[in-house]
């Protein structure tokens, strides 16, 4: 059992951790924790804070959250920080949801490193602290951690990169790249980072894989902010640096968004499109997919982790401790959180319809 350590040093420790070679994680079922077995009114209020809306998914995720907990009969308070300011506007979020006595505060944090203070008054005022898709760093007020399995969304995203650069150009032996990480404010990028170094690593030190920047360190990958445009500037320079007269193969890029923005660069500059990963279905990116463009994403369905939130929220009105699966993975700084980790999947253009049969969105996309 690997466990991850994350800190406010996330993507450095995480990497450091992984490529040392830990061993792979298997998710364990228990009910460590107490909260929530004095029950409450099922008609309580439940607080959820979530980012701000760059992604189709926390856009979602907060109509499911109002729909779902009003149908099982709770009082949502849904609110999202705004696109600046956001870290001190969730602050007083969360502190305006314990004083209006939330029971649950589900909390998909902007930066899980500056929240200790607000989790640990709510914690105090009884209700309990459920971090969304986000680990809560360095308190030991969080109860539960409720996510997909994002080490696991890195390693799928690694693999995918080299199945891409061995069916594109099967006469190599050997494929150019670069890589790009996440938000350093999000320790999930560093999760997902590390996840994919697992894979590629081995293939870098053996010469499969060639990152011609040599920016392999996650200060010189990361994109702050999750921004677009940041990853479309970095890749903009990386092309005129360094691919001059040499061919771009592969991008690691860890969600579609960024992945978007890295294609727009390499068609700008008039190069040939390389395996570019990605992550969270997109709509735009799985067209994309479709059309040959991106070579795939991960689909996380949001309607599976909402869902799984409210039913943690209703054993907790009825006081009794929900469900988790791994209990010893997820470190945050001063405790083992018990977490509740769900499946990612992968998609290409083979696999798509499969994957997202059932899906009344992202079905008919992939006819």
């Amino acid at each position: 059992m690997k466990k991850i350590v994350i800190a406010t040093t996330a993507f450095a420790a995480i990497a450091a951790l992984t490529l040392a070679g830990c061993a792979s994680r298997a998710p364990e079922s228990g009910t460590d924790s107490t909260a929530g077995a004095s029950g409450f009114a099922a008609d309580a209020t439940i607080g959820v804070a979530l980012p701000d809306k760059t992604s189709e998914n926390w856009v979602l995720a907060g109509q499911l959250f109002t729909d779902g907990l009003t149908e099982a009969g709770f009082k949502p308070d849904v609110q999202y920080a705004p696109a600046t300011g956001t870290v001190p506007e969730q602050q007083n979020q969360i502190n305006s949801m314990v004083t209006n006595g939330a029971k649950v505060i589900i909390i998909g944090a902007k930066d899980g490193s500056q929240l200790s203070t607000q989790v640990e008054a709510a914690n105090a005022a009884g209700a309990t602290v459920i971090a969304y898709d986000r680990l809560i760093l360095n308190t030991d007020a969080v109860d539960y951690y409720l996510a997909f399995d994002n080490f696991k969304v890195g390693e799928l995203q690694g693999q995918a990169l080299l199945d891409g650069l061995k069916a594109k150009f099967a006469d190599k032996a050997a494929y150019n790249i670069e890589l790009f990480s996440g938000s350093p404010d999000d320790n999930n990028a560093g999760v997902f980072f590390a996840g994919a170094m697992s894979v590629l690593q081995p293939k870098i030190d053996d010469g499969t894989l060639v990152v011609v920047s040599g920016q392999t360190a996650v200060a010189q990958t990361a994109t702050q902010g999750w921004l677009a445009q940041n990853a479309q500037s970095r890749m903009d320079t990386l092309l005129a640096a360094n691919y001059q007269g040499v061919e771009l193969d592969g991008v690691l890029s860890p969600n579609d968004t960024l992945a978007r923005a890295i294609i727009e660069s390499v068609k700008s500059a008039g190069k040939p499109l390389p395996v570019v990963t990605g992550q969270d279905s997109e709509v735009e990116s799985v067209k994309s997919i479709m059309a040959g463009e991106q070579y795939m994403t991960i689909y996380k369905d949001t309607r599976a982790l909402v869902a799984q939130a409210i039913v943690m929220v209703q054993d907790l009105q009825k006081g009794n401790a929900p469900e988790t699966n791994d209990t010893e993975s997820y470190d945050n700084g001063v405790k083992v959180v018990p977490s509740y980790l769900l499946a990612p999947l992968v998609v290409t253009k083979d696999t798509a319809a499969e994957v997202y049969a059932g899906n009344t969105s992202l079905e008919p996309l992939t006819k």
